[in-house]
């Protein structure tokens, strides 16, 4: 049990009082409370063209688009690039499948749609209420406090969805402006939707200035409150230094490979055609062993099917190196599991599970986070906190006095009401489903350091 003092629950308290902007749901007309909610969510290609004489077709839980003839395939520009493109390779991958639906440059679900709020294809906790992004504004302030309080604060943020998270934090930073005034700060956004950088810079910036591409970031901007934000479309272009991370829903959505255990030991899942449909997809498993299949499962591997995201291993080793050699933190926010679970492949539309192979680029795909594999790919380097359930995480973050706070200032029952749901909503229905997990250098660990102090959120919150 950590006794959280100093910035983490005193200015929890203390903002309430202070801020002009109470209200912390629904942000607009279009995150009314009634909106269901997303409950669940470039490396080369590794398997090289296979044979199409494939024997097993698969139906797994959430994915297969087998017995089902209600559903009509709708013959959109991806799907009819991806049957050019498996006619004239071979099978691909779930990962290669996933990679060209979310990011294809020119037919990219991610790439060209605005995929969020009740318009969109999930809602996520920013969306919801101002107190989530609050709190995880004081939780970097707090680390930043903690580990020296560096002259330059780098807080870098992978897939910044609208911008609704860095809003917040960014107006955190305001009201903390006292205890941040000898600091240089910077924010950098990692973002390749040009339609998503465009409205993360309309709800973030005075203005916005295209930079030329000799430099490393693509786009600049400056703040409301004079703060410089750049964006890149790669996490290696972010300039070196003490830097705090943040990734929010972002790790669920880079490429799985699914694999299946069989008597003739793992195979790899693939995306093939339907010979009996020219218009569909499914799956089957590989003949033989693929590369992937021999590189990424453990031998101490017990479960009969697995999903292993490459790119959230490479993600998270470049962190923890960026940690290790610089300082600063990560912090990982999304819902997973610590090794347990098998098929967690699934589409949404509309805030409705829908086919992963129905109508591609249509749709969102995601899968759960795998917590013990982040952790297998940082071993030593870094220590790791988490995964905490986000219910957890929020109340010893003190989220019940923040409610409180702003329900005092509520000036009617309506707001009130809305209030409450957001609160609810973080805490029950989402709380359960979403982890936090932190990256932190050694050092925050060593009782005799100078640095060493309790880690606001991952501790129980004691109130003396």
């Amino acid at each position: 049990r950590l006794v959280l003092s100093g910035c983490a629950v005193l200015q929890t308290a203390r903002l309430g009082v202070r801020w002009e902007r109470s209200v912390g749901f629904p942000r607009s007309k279009n995150s009314a409370g009634s909106c269901p909610v997303r409950l669940t969510r470039q490396n080369a290609r590794v398997c090289a063209p296979l044979s199409r004489s494939f024997s097993t077709v698969l139906r797994c839980q959430h994915f297969s688009s087998e017995n089902k003839a209600a559903d009509k395939s709708l013959m959109t520009p991806m799907l009819k690039h991806l049957i050019m493109k498996i006619k004239s390779t071979g099978p691909i991958t779930v990962a290669e499948y996933m990679r060209e639906v979310l990011t294809n440059p020119l037919k990219g679900y991610y790439i060209h749609q605005d995929i969020f709020g009740e318009q969109g294809d999930f809602i996520t906790s920013p969306e919801i209420s101002q107190i989530f992004g609050e709190l995880i504004g004081i939780w970097f302030v707090s680390e930043w406090m903690a580990t020296g309080k560096s002259p330059k604060f780098q807080l870098v943020e992978l897939g910044p969805g609208r911008g609704s998270l860095i809003d917040d934090i960014l107006r955190v930073f305001t009201q903390l402006s006292s205890i941040l005034a000898n600091c240089e700060i910077s924010i950098h956004l990692v973002e390749v939707s040009p339609k998503l950088s465009e409205m993360q810079a309309s709800v973030l910036t005075k203005e916005k200035i295209e930079l030329p591409e000799s430099s490393s970031a693509y786009m600049h901007g400056i703040s409301k409150t004079g703060i410089p934000i750049f964006w890149y479309r790669n996490l290696n272009e972010v300039p070196e230094g003490n830097s705090f991370y943040l990734a929010h829903e972002f790790l669920d959505a880079l490429p799985i490979h699914k694999f299946q255990k069989t008597e003739n030991g793992w195979r790899e899942l693939l995306v093939d055609l339907d010979p009996e449909a020219s218009d569909k997809l499914r799956f089957v498993l590989a003949p033989s062993a693929t590369p992937a299949s021999k590189s990424f499962i453990h031998d101490q591997e017990s479960r009969d099917h697995v999903e292993v995201c490459p790119d959230a291993g490479v993600i998270i080793q470049k962190l923890a190196s960026h940690v290790e050699n610089n300082g600063g933190a990560a912090l990982i926010i999304d819902y997973g599991h610590d090794g347990t679970k098998t098929d967690t492949f699934r589409g949404f539309r509309g805030h409705k599970l829908h086919d992963v192979l129905l109508s591609p680029g249509s749709a969102d795909l995601t899968a759960d986070v795998d917590f013990s594999y982040l952790q297998r790919m940082v071993q030593k380097r870094v220590a790791t906190l988490g995964p905490l359930k986000q219910k957890e995480f929020l109340k010893n973050m003190g989220i019940d006095i923040r409610l409180q706070v702003l329900l005092q200032n509520a000036d009617d029952a309506v707001t009130r009401s809305h209030l409450f749901q957001g609160y609810q909503m973080l805490m029950d229905k989402m709380g359960e489903r979403f982890y936090f997990f932190a990256l932190l250098p050694h050092y925050r660990f060593k009782p005799d350091h100078s640095l060493s102090s309790p880690i606001a959120g991952f501790g129980e919150l004691l109130l003396k």
